[in-house]
């Protein structure tokens, strides 16, 4: 996902660029803005979490960019991809180091598992075909 900030960024088109050129096939894509609701609902799992309230108002804040994306090791190498969840951690030439401006503003999101990647594509997409 493209989250909220780099959306105003203006940075969708560098974001996906560098998706592409590390190998991923992007089998669904949609630009939406989520409801604080839905945006609670996604993150449900941070909901004791101290930062939940901040997260939740951060991502229905603006449009966002939800993606399927595909890849052998697809998780692993998206995971590497964007960087640390702290920009100024990650390292030179990941998305977040690119594109992230802070800890909570940090460009993109990726699943951590395929299962969660799976829970959180049925979130965005339903009756999804693959070409």
């Amino acid at each position: 996902m493209i989250k909220p900030d780099a959306v105003a960024n203006g940075s969708i088109g560098g974001i996906l660029k560098m998706i592409n050129e590390a190998g991923f096939r992007i089998v669904a894509m949609k630009y939406t803005k989520l409801s604080a609701e839905a945006a609670g609902s996604f993150y449900e799992v941070h909901k004791e979490r101290p930062f939940y309230g901040e997260l939740v108002d951060y991502m229905s804040s603006g449009p966002i960019v939800a993606a399927i994306l595909e890849k052998e090791n697809a998780v692993a190498d998206f995971r590497k991809l964007i960087g640390a969840t702290d920009p100024t951690k990650a390292e030179e030439g990941t998305i977040r180091k690119i594109y992230a401006k802070s800890i909570a503003a940090n460009a993109v999101h990726g699943s951590d598992s395929d299962e969660n990647a799976e829970i959180e594509g049925n979130f965005y997409f339903s009756g999804l075909e693959r070409f």
